[in-house]
């Protein structure tokens, strides 16, 4: 018998959960083509590309950034269905309290967290992959590129009809690691080559390190000049490329795992990785804590219905979305771990779950 009913609540549980991520799927659909038509407009490509590009991307969006709010939202769902059909009283008489039934739903949303790591994240991350891939090479701006890749960093510079092609081993706190700039005419000639062991980018003024350098005349002679700094002004510093690397969606939780010591070889910082890890983590533990949230407000209110509770929900993910920003504003600036900012919503969100469910199997 408690199978069945374990089968029942969960299968119920499951269709509302479906739903609110198809509704949420159409609603970022719609939204997201607009923008995506808008940066295709002049590019002469038809309807196919910025719709695809679109399903590229909401995916991510939604099992990765915004599953917390909408489980919240279909956990309170469900529970005021079962409630208002006066279900929660028929599941008293098989022996279910109010806490078993939590428990269950719950730990189904942790389970679906998990499945979203293990199953769904390498997928969405190749999706965001491809659509970065894909916008990079309609964008506009082509004299100043930059990707990181096996073979390092690779920066792209166009200033005074000279094209400046930047390539380095690594980048390290704020320095480029064994780097080269070759100056290349707008006659495809090489004009120079500048080779060290480091450079300090901090600032868009670099500073090279004792560097060795190459001229070539028009007649194929080389001269060799060495100085103890050099100064070269570039469109980036450290700080523009690490933004630039930020972004890990295109990177999904088993590779930060297992590839973590290559990404940081690579130029991505540690820290950046370390919290990227850190909140795919807590991932499964948020969806589960704001499921629990979601029946404290349900249960523990008689006056709630749909309506009501739809309301309490979109003020209640603005708070914990806002509360989520303070906390990865303190880690960047430094006030706190950016590994423990992740954690903060999760400890906070936690307390209030204990403290409401000391009463809501009384209810």
């Amino acid at each position: 018998m408690n199978n069945k009913i374990n089968n029942y609540l969960i299968s119920n549980y499951c269709k509302v959960l479906f739903n609110a991520i198809l509704v949420s799927f159409c609603l970022g659909l719609i939204l997201n083509l607009f923008e995506e038509v808008e940066f295709f407009k002049n590019s002469g490509e038809s309807l196919f590309l910025p719709v695809i590009l679109t399903l590229s991307y909401i995916p991510n969006l939604i099992f990765i950034n915004l599953m917390p709010f909408i489980i919240f939202i279909s956990a309170g769902w469900f529970f005021i269905s079962i409630k208002h059909n006066n279900e929660l009283l028929t599941l008293k008489v098989f022996g279910y309290s109010n806490a078993k039934i939590i428990i269950l739903i719950s730990a189904l949303s942790f389970i679906w967290g998990m499945l979203i790591l293990i199953v769904i994240n390498p997928v969405t991350s190749n999706m965001v992959k491809y659509y970065e891939k894909t916008k990079s090479n309609y964008s506009k701006d082509t004299d100043h590129l930059v990707t990181i890749n096996r073979n390092g960093v690779w920066i792209k510079e166009v200033k005074k009809e000279n094209l400046y092609i930047i390539n380095a081993e690594r980048l390290e706190n704020n320095k480029l690691i064994n780097v080269s700039i070759n100056v290349i005419s707008n006659k495809n000639t090489i004009k120079e080559r500048i080779e060290s062991e480091e450079a300090n980018i901090s600032q868009n003024t670099w500073n090279i390190k004792k560097p060795t350098i190459f001229n070539f005349d028009e007649e194929g002679n080389i001269s060799l000049i060495k100085k103890e700094n050099l100064e070269f002004i570039s469109f980036y510093n450290v700080e523009k490329l690490n933004n630039l690397f930020k972004n890990l969606d295109t990177i999904s939780f088993i590779e930060l795992i297992t590839e973590d010591k290559n990404l940081i070889i690579r130029g991505y910082e540690k820290t950046i990785i370390s919290e990227k890890i850190n909140s795919f983590l807590a991932l499964p533990f948020f969806l589960a804590l704001m499921t629990i949230l979601a029946a404290i407000f349900t249960i523990n209110n008689r006056n709630f219905n749909n309506i009501n509770y739809l309301m309490i929900a979109v003020l209640s993910c603005a708070i914990i979305y806002y509360m989520k920003d303070l906390s990865v504003a303190l880690g960047k600036s430094d006030r706190i771990s950016p590994e423990i900012s992740v954690w903060i919503p999760i400890i906070i969100i936690g307390l209030i779950n204990s403290i409401g469910l000391l009463q809501i199997n009384e209810k």
